[in-house]
């Protein structure tokens, strides 16, 4: 049996070392925000035969100097083209260029995002990803009520959303360097993708916290805390490796053959789930050990 608990030290401080990172980075760079959340245009084009490789269009369209600028083949021969501006001449410029080019092509519709709206986005999802954490910190403490000796119930609840935090933050702090030195830009499917990421957590969590409670009611009471919670990671530890891994290979094979429109959403899940599977492992149960040493010394 592997001695999990007793690398909590270095865990914890891998993770403090990486979250204070992160918090570093979106403390000075931020996060590159796309038109969902700054305001722009949505312009969708469709073209008469073959549609272009977005790259051919992206060159095409270089000159005009559009901020935040993505391109999103559609059904139907069509291309949507998402910019960040609501300028009426500038759209017609887009239009014109893109027609001079390839000719024949028709404009299907024009769409404005209002800034406004995007800061009401914005803060909904900010509330989205709150009330996520306070609501599964909140099932959490209930569920495991039956075992609040020698933790209290709400202990596992807030390990668990300790772990939840830490792996959210080094995902955000990992696109503050990505859009900082890289572009990338995040909205709204980057919201999708960490309330995707706490839900795929908190399961692996809940999946270790599950075996504790097992072994706990059905254990000797000789047994101490610690090395319950030991052999309870050891008794679900390749469970969760091979559950993560499977995941991790599906999202490679998106990240690198599922286009430009999905690529950055799967490489959020990607550092999400694989920090998310390590959080589950090392930090949050290790939590519920530091929590019950504490209370001992006291």
């Amino acid at each position: 049996m592997v001695n999990i608990i007793s690398k909590t030290k270095y865990a914890y401080i891998f993770s403090i070392i990486l979250t204070m990172l992160s918090i570093a980075a979106i403390s000075v760079w931020g996060l590159k925000f796309g038109i969902d959340f700054t305001g722009g245009t949505l312009l969708e084009i469709k073209f008469p035969e073959v549609v272009p490789d977005v790259r051919e269009v992206e060159d095409v369209l270089r000159d005009l100097n559009l901020g935040s600028l993505t391109l999103q083949p559609t059904q139907n021969q069509g291309v949507l083209v998402r910019y960040a501006s609501e300028d009426d001449t500038l759209n017609q410029k887009v239009f014109e260029t893109l027609e001079g080019k390839y000719g024949g092509i028709e404009k299907l519709r024009v769409d404005f995002i209002n800034s406004t709206v995007s800061q009401e986005l914005k803060k909904n999802s900010l509330w989205a990803i709150f009330f996520a954490i306070a609501g599964i910190m909140a099932y959490i403490a209930w569920a495991f009520r039956k075992v609040s000796r020698p933790v209290e119930s709400w202990r596992y609840g807030a390990g668990a959303v300790i772990a939840l935090i830490h792996d959210v933050l080094i995902t955000i702090g990992a696109f503050s360097i990505l859009g900082h030195f890289y572009g990338v830009e995040t909205g709204i499917p980057f919201v999708a993708a960490l309330l995707t990421i706490l839900g795929f957590s908190v399961h692996d969590t809940i999946v270790v916290y599950d075996r504790t409670r097992e072994n706990l009611l059905r254990g000797s009471v000789k047994e101490k805390f610690p090395e319950v919670v030991n052999r309870s990671l050891n008794e679900t530890l390749v469970r969760s490796i091979n559950t993560s891994l499977t995941v991790i290979i599906t999202l490679l094979a998106v990240y690198i053959f599922g286009g430009e429109s999905i690529k950055y959403f799967s490489l959020a899940l990607l550092i999400g789930v694989t920090f998310g599977t390590y959080s589950s492992i090392f930090i949050a149960s290790a939590l519920l050990v530091t929590s019950y040493n504490w209370k001992i010394k006291k």
